[in-house]
């Protein structure tokens, strides 16, 4: 991109050469005045005016040059301010064969720009590699058509701007897929589209999400990531899940006097004891989550509405419950003197939760691992709240189960190497029971948290399976159980040669939990053992799947 350019003029300063003239006709006429004094007063006469006269000119000189160094710090400050306006903007570049892709890219960027960010958006066809590297943060709603190929208003950018290489260190990125699982090159141009942002340096913000024909679920996903991204994580989902009622019939606290967050063991049933339970290792658990009953009373009795009073046949506390409520004294007293349906009305629904599932429907539950959240003002998190502290035991709750295709355990026998920290081990878990029920063995399981006594959840459990010989690999990575902090990519790097050895044999890799910290350092631990093209040959044959968030 051109840099702007700057002419201002507070003043008119004379170049040199004019200064020059200027000196020389002063000079004649100095020579015209020494002829009609006396020699020797003429002579000294002439010296001082010349002597003034360099005086002048240097002085000139001095001015022209600071000026310049004036000008061009006043550019470099321009430029510095532009890039500063450029790293707090989102660009949101979308590609588009049907008008779907654009319709969520306008919904994403609607989404941001509620939240209070910078948005600014634009189809591929409008992106060259010069404005791709003067961005720092883009959102990439890209659809496939054909047979893996761009939408047709993209394929400029496919040919011109994917066609060459690029250095893009400061570029971070996001990528929705959009596709149809049905045709053989499924989100195809995403994917090449993401590969081709990795290889040049680009930093993933988190996993690419697919799409498979519209799925809403999916687009759930992507709008949690918009949520964490804008801090706004209360933003209302563009589809709601379709929830089914489901018991919380165990809460089990995994971690007592840990310095870190409390984490529970949960455990849910349908309350149609004749549902059948379906789902795979890898599968979320979306959960419709309800507020602190205590913030709604204290709405109520600020409004001074009566929280039995019948709306839309439920009861107004009820509907409360599952509402954003206003956070500041601005958005109460915009609510002042409303009827119990204006109220209703005004407000917006909870958006959803996503949990990793630790369990399989042969165990007769859907299980969790979930950190109960304490924010910034003391309040409890929305969804661990929820399900930590405000949901009863044997109370209901709203549960849906989504599918995770991109986390679905491997197809065939191979040896499997899985990573987690936290309640990542939710994800893995639930592999593991998998590989377990089909009597594969070859399973390596690296997981951190903070200490051995306090942190090691489902710890008796888990050296079973070693002691049953499923688990052929255990290393555990506790940071604060010395002084030196070790993390799971330390054990991951100490066991370098074995590693090579379980990829050299098949092995798959699946990462899940933290994306900052835990999921990068064991890509880039990964990238150094292995080689960035085998990973991303890996990724490309589903051998290396994450689950990170």
């Amino acid at each position: 991109m051109s840099k702007p350019v700057h002419t201002q003029f507070t003043q008119f300063i004379p170049g040199p050469g004019l200064v020059g003239l200027a000196c020389a006709v002063c000079a004649t006429i100095a020579i015209g005045q020494m002829q009609l004094l006396d020699g020797a007063t003429g002579r000294l006469f002439v010296a001082a005016l010349v002597l003034l006269f360099y005086m002048v000119f240097c002085f000139v000189i001095f001015v022209g040059y600071r000026r310049k160094q004036q000008a061009a710090l006043a550019w470099q400050n321009s430029d510095a301010s532009q890039a500063g306006e450029a790293s707090k903007e989102m660009l949101i570049a979308f590609a588009s064969q049907t008008g779907f892709a654009e319709q969520i890219a306008q919904q994403t960027a609607q989404a941001l720009k509620d939240a209070g960010m910078q948005i600014r958006a634009c189809s591929l066809a409008q992106l060259d590699l010069a404005q791709l590297q003067a961005a720092r943060r883009v959102l990439f709603v890209v659809s496939t058509t054909g047979e893996g190929d761009a939408p047709d208003s993209a394929a400029g950018f496919a040919r011109k701007v994917m066609g060459q290489a690029a250095t893009l260190p400061d570029l971070h990125y996001g990528v929705l897929a959009l596709g149809d699982r049905s045709y053989m090159q499924y989100c195809a141009f995403g994917h090449a589209l993401d590969a081709w942002l990795r290889h040049h340096g680009a930093h993933a913000l988190f996993d690419m999400v697919e799409v498979d024909n519209g799925d809403p679920g999916a687009l759930r996903h992507w709008q949690h990531h918009l949520g964490v991204l804008s801090g706004h994580t209360d933003m209302a989902d563009w589809n709601a899940p379709g929830y089914e009622r489901w018991i919380l019939s165990e809460r089990r606290l995994l971690n007592p006097g840990s310095a870190g967050g409390a984490v529970f063991h949960l455990s849910f049933k349908p309350v149609d004891a004749q549902q059948a339970l379906s789902w795979q290792a890898g599968d979320i658990a979306e959960i419709g989550p309800r507020n602190d009953p205590a913030k709604v009373r204290a709405l109520l009795d600020a409004l001074q509405l009566d929280g039995s009073a019948p709306v839309q046949d439920e009861t107004l506390s009820d509907i409360l419950a599952r509402s954003l409520l206003p956070h500041d004294a601005a958005g109460l007293a915009s609510l002042q003197g409303m009827t119990a349906q204006a109220l209703v009305d005004s407000l917006k629904p909870l958006p959803h939760r996503e949990y990793s599932i630790a369990s399989l429907p042969q165990d007769g539950r859907l299980e969790l691992l979930v950190r109960q959240t304490i924010l910034p003002d003391g309040n409890l998190g929305l969804g661990s709240g929820w399900l930590t502290a405000y949901l009863a035991e044997q109370g209901e709750l709203d549960l849906r189960v989504r599918p995770n295709r991109g986390f679905h355990p491997p197809a065939d026998d191979c040896p499997l190497i899985l990573i987690g920290n936290g309640t990542g081990l939710a994800g893995l878990r639930a592999h593991m029971k998998a590989r377990i029920a089909l009597g594969r063995r070859r399973n390596w399981l690296l997981f951190g948290e903070r200490s051995v006594q306090h942190d090691f959840f489902h710890r008796t459990e888990i050296e079973r399976w070693q002691e049953d010989g499923m688990l052929a690999r255990l290393d555990l990575a506790f940071s604060r159980d010395q002084a030196q902090r070790i993390y799971v990519q330390d054990r991951l790097r100490e066991a370098a040669h074995l590693l090579q050895q379980w990829v050299d044999e098949g092995a798959a890799i699946y990462v899940c939990g933290s994306l900052d910290g835990m999921a990068s350092g064991v890509a880039e631990v990964l990238s150094g053992i292995l080689g960035e093209e085998v990973l991303d040959s890996m990724a490309e044959q589903g051998r290396y799947r994450r689950d990170v968030y």
